[in-house]
């Protein structure tokens, strides 16, 4: 029997960027908040400082900022055929553990997502006709628009410090940025991230070739910064040190370092770390949530903390497995294609090359950061590229980006394709193209489908003896293709630079969870117009529970080629403003169906 707590307003489940958040902008109302996250605490100052950050073999190698799979996982499988096993090592994707979450680990792209996502099913059908989508694929209007989101943008880019160049501030188009990106009403607060040699070797071959390169927009501050709620950023060393670690020089946008602070700050906030949260309590009558049951790692203790709003901001998937273990919401059954919990799951794909230059050229690929690199956006956010050409005939598109992030010295050691894997060869290979070889590289769309979904497994269970979930996952034609139309490009522009030798970009037709990828998982609690397609309304609202609310990437009705950062911050801080500015006045559905 868990024991119950003294109720309080506001329950938040997971402390990242969303978490955070929400818990800042509720807290500072006067509302009494609980934050409870599953893993450790931690803080900058004693958690990220040199040398102890620069330990590669433990955060990078070993994983040490992520979640642990002795504890809890998922299992994998690619079609409802095959029988799923469980993640026993971290591979695909890299969702992280404990105070800040993935916002501590990440390397800071930051892209505003349009309607071109947002209103993905109608602008696709009314430029190519209703047949252009396949009957699987259902993706489906998000029910919330770019104008909308557009101020919240805006407030999660200077909070987060974003460093690039814009490309349409306020209707006029500026040299130097993206020239298909939503209009904006102003620049980003940093200017873009110094650039290096691959940056510019890749931009200059990708204008040359007819595309508009531009930097990459992202969370590393390029110069010293101090954000509108007055968290102080110090600027990006490039040290190379980013994705898979914590920022040594606060230089990467983190709520570790802007809103839990703040929200730590306010004398109704209380944080609880190591609470494992096992279930969403609903009421008698199933329509309104009581509060949430959680186990206390360190003591084993269980607890049940009643609360009058219950804010779930975990993980992606993290969100999805709670639901299903609460039983609120209907499940997806891939059979029938009812049910609305676990549908919609998406991923990424892409397609990425690497290149050798004898002489000419020196990279120090050690002298990085996490968003180091130069993109075109001619094949995604370009409404005037034709998806229906034989070679293409996708709904979606991809980025492609030159650069590196990192020259890290157990991880990276390009060769050419032939090179021995191990041995005196394979040593002097790596002496000879550490310094002179790049790479280039796509992030692709994947849309939903009707076989790609998440469910409760039937046989594998966690730590604490909950079902873990299930993931069915693969790329389908549709991703396939945007994979080999970018391989295509890639290759083209990678020949133009006259490399000595090339690795050549393949595109990828099946996905494993062995190798990394992307941590950039969406959808299955997705948002709509439709409780008969979605969980919640456009606020992250339930449909099932009024004062449930849904935040991060779990609400995405399928993946683009973007990373998912900027919308999760901007839908965090739209719903926090319709809780504060519509559901305090009058608790109840903001919207009905």
């Amino acid at each position: 029997m868990a024991k119950k707590l003294p109720e309080v307003d506001v329950v938040v489940i997971g402390m990242g960027w969303t978490g955070g958040i929400l818990s800042k902008e509720l807290a500072e109302t006067g509302l009494k908040v609980v934050a409870l996250e599953r893993g450790e605490h931690r803080a900058p100052a004693e958690d990220f400082s040199v040398p102890h950050i620069r330990d590669e073999l433990n955060f990078s190698t070993r994983h040490g900022l992520m979640i642990d799979t002795r504890r809890d996982t998922l299992t994998v499988r690619n079609n409802i055929k095959e029988t799923a096993l469980p993640m026993r090592r971290l591979g695909s994707f890299l969702p992280g553990d404990g105070l800040g979450g993935a916002g501590s680990h990440w390397n800071g792209h930051t892209w505003r997502w349009t309607d071109h996502e947002f209103k993905v099913r109608s602008l696709y059908e009314q430029k190519y006709g209703k047949k252009f989508i396949p009957a699987e694929m259902t993706v489906q209007d998000w029910g919330i628009t770019y104008a909308e989101l557009e101020p919240f943008y805006d407030r999660f880019e200077y909070v987060a410090g974003i460093s690039g160049t814009a490309g349409n501030v306020g209707g006029k188009k500026t040299e130097g940025g993206n020239p298909f990106e939503a209009e904006r009403k102003r620049d980003y607060p940093l200017p873009a991230l110094e650039r290096s040699h691959a940056c510019d070797l890749f931009g200059a071959a990708a204008k040359k070739a007819g595309y508009h390169p531009f930097p990459m927009p992202t969370s590393n501050a390029s110069k010293p910064y101090t954000n509108p709620d007055g968290s102080v950023f110090g600027q990006c060393q490039y040290c190379g040190f980013c994705e898979r670690f914590g920022c040594e020089s606060n230089a990467k946008g983190s709520p570790l370092i802007t809103v839990i602070p703040l929200a730590k700050k306010q004398p109704t906030f209380e944080l609880r770390t190591h609470a494992w949260v096992t279930k969403i309590v609903m009421d008698k009558q199933k329509k309104m949530a009581t509060g949430v049951e959680y186990t206390n790692i360190s003591t084993g203790e269980q607890l049940f903390q009643p609360a009058k709003l219950v804010v779930l901001s975990a993980y992606a998937l993290n969100n999805v497995h709670l639901m299903l273990l609460s039983g609120i919401g209907k499940p997806y059954d891939p059979a029938t294609g009812k049910g609305v919990v676990g549908r919609n799951y998406c991923y990424q794909t892409g397609a990425g090359a690497t290149l050798f230059f004898e002489e000419g050229h020196i990279f120090n690929p050690f002298m990085s950061a996490g968003g180091l690199s130069t993109v075109i956006d001619d094949f995604n956010a370009n409404w005037d590229f034709d998806r229906s050409q034989a070679d293409a005939r996708f709904v979606g598109g991809y980025t492609l980006s030159g650069g590196m992030y990192h020259g890290r010295p157990i991880e990276y050691h390009p060769v050419p394709a032939g090179t021995p894997r191990w041995g005196k060869a394979w040593k002097e290979a790596v002496q000879k193209w550490y310094l002179r070889a790049m790479s280039i590289g796509s992030s692709g769309s994947v849309m939903a489908n009707r076989y790609n979904f998440l469910d409760l497994d039937p046989t594998y269970r966690n730590a604490i003896g909950q079902p873990l979930m299930r993931m069915t996952f693969d790329y389908k034609e549709n991703e396939q293709r945007i994979s080999a139309h970018a391989a295509k490009i890639i290759n083209e522009i990678a020949r133009s630079m006259s490399p000595t030798h090339l690795n050549e970009a393949k595109a990828r037709m099946s996905w494993s969870v062995v190798p990394y990828q992307s941590t950039h998982n969406t959808g299955g609690t997705i948002m709509g117009t439709d409780p008969s397609l979605s969980v919640t309304n456009k606020y992250g609202q339930c449909w099932d529970a009024h004062n449930l609310f849904i935040c991060g990437a779990s609400l995405f009705g399928h993946n683009a080629a973007y990373n998912p950062t900027g919308p999760v911050g901007a839908l965090a801080y739209y719903t926090a403003d319709a809780i504060k500015g519509k559901y305090l006045k009058q608790p109840g559905a903001l919207l009905h169906a």
